[in-house]
């Protein structure tokens, strides 16, 4: 019986799979189109499929108790598909899959299963890309806020500064913070990092949610700390040095002390 619902569920997830082709071609592009901010988007489902795999010996000790109640996921689910497919809506497309895929479990495997294979299909969220539109809004607001926080740190080191937008001026240079300084790259990222650091950890229900929700804060300051630097860097040697390889340093130095940081409020959390 139980090796019959699986071939079935296989069955009707390789037809899932190939009506989903237009989508995850449309997510491919998206993960790896030039200043791209979903490069991790390509790791998510692998991601996802060890954990399952993690899993593998509780998952086959688990009964399966196949429930009708998995239409009211896979129906909305697939209505969601349609339409968004209708309007060429890509994101809602990929959205729907977290609708469907829960929806499969439940008609084939069971309210068991889908409680133990929630948080991998969860996680699939991070690999589907946001609309240009709302990236573009956040990452207006996300280097608003980051610039008026450096410009004021820079102040505290008794260098004179102003801010004009998002252009921070100083007496003898410029630094001009364009939407891949916003931080959003590194908060998209570190936002699914911290998730998975937080489902790994041994801490409390409670605990795992503020190690979660640290990420935020510790993405954006980290963020903001960079642009600092870029500004003290663009006064003392000039803005060609600020915005060469040096910015480029900075942007993979800031994701590796976001990272340590997240870690210690780990550690600081047990």
């Amino acid at each position: 019986m139980k090796k019959t619902y699986l071939i079935k569920l296989a069955i009707i997830a390789a037809l899932v799979l190939i009506v989903y082709i237009p989508v995850f071609i449309w997510m491919f592009d998206r993960w790896n189109v030039a200043g791209t901010y979903y490069s991790h988007g390509i790791l998510i489902p692998f991601i996802s499929l060890f954990i399952v795999w993690q899993k593998r010996k509780e998952l086959a000790k688990t009964n399966i108790k196949p429930t009708r109640k998995g239409w009211l996921l896979f129906i909305p689910g697939i209505l969601v598909y349609i339409l968004s497919a209708l309007w060429s809506v890509y994101f809602s497309s990929g959205f729907s899959l977290l609708l469907v895929i829960p929806g499969l479990s439940l008609l084939f495997l069971g309210k068991q299963f889908l409680r133990k294979l929630l948080f991998p299909i969860f996680f699939l969220i991070f690999m589907i890309p946001l609309p240009e539109v709302a990236i573009a809004n956040m990452s207006f607001r996300l280097k608003i806020l980051a610039s008026q926080i450096a410009v004021f740190l820079v102040r505290l080191t008794g260098l004179s500064v102003i801010r004009e937008g998002s252009v921070i001026k100083t007496a003898h240079s410029y630094l001009v913070v364009e939407d891949p300084c916003s931080g959003i790259r590194s908060l998209i990222a570190l936002i699914a990092l911290g998730t998975l650091m937080a489902y790994f950890s041994r801490l409390s229900r409670t605990k795992k949610v503020i190690l979660f929700l640290s990420s935020v804060p510790i993405a954006i300051f980290s963020n903001v700390i960079r642009i600092a630097v870029l500004t003290l860097v663009s006064e003392m040697y000039g803005a060609k040095i600020a915005t060469g390889s040096f910015h480029d340093a900075m942007g993979f130095v800031v994701f590796v002390i976001a990272f340590f940081s997240l870690v210690l409020v780990g550690k600081v959390l047990e």
